[in-house]
């Protein structure tokens, strides 16, 4: 998907030094490449620019793609289980075979629980590891607050539109 018309030196030069898999820069030829180019400071910039546009609309519509696909998946699971619960009622236990598909039953175990959970013994109990609240840390530090460990950083994020 191409919004923009995106000079081919500039693509040519960053994609040589790409890893065309991942879009991880294998070394850093490309930027020397982007560098070396000879065309002025603002065309250069301005394709770069666009290009990066170009492949966040990309991203995003293969996300909106993958997101739909996901969906659709989920729905056949969910359409699989409903149908494995019928025939299994249907069978009750029973073997059945024809020349394209076979049903077999094994034995399997599983521990449920009903009580209280803090009435089992300490060993049978697994905790999470704390995390962090960073928004109510950030609301701290900006009041004044000294944690010790903890900073704000102020970060320059580009916005392209």
């Amino acid at each position: 998907m191409d919004l923009y018309a995106i000079n081919d030196l500039i693509t040519q030069a960053f994609d040589s030094a790409v890893d065309m898999e991942t879009g991880e820069i294998v070394n850093e030829e490309a930027y020397e490449a982007l560098d070396c180019l000879q065309m002025e400071f603002n065309q250069k910039a301005e394709g770069i620019l666009l290009w990066i546009k170009n492949l966040s609309a990309e991203a995003e519509a293969l996300k909106k793609e993958k997101m739909a696909f996901a969906d659709r998946q989920a729905a056949a699971e969910r359409k699989a289980e409903s149908l494995k619960k019928y025939i299994s009622g249907v069978l009750c236990g029973n073997k059945f075979a024809t020349e394209r598909v076979s049903v077999t039953w094994r034995k399997s175990e599983s521990v449920e629980y009903s009580g209280n959970v803090y009435d089992l013994p300490e060993e049978l109990l697994k905790y999470k590891e704390p995390e962090i609240n960073k928004t109510e840390l950030k609301k701290r530090l900006k009041s004044g607050e000294v944690i010790n460990g903890a900073e704000l950083v102020q970060r320059n994020n580009m916005q392209i539109k």
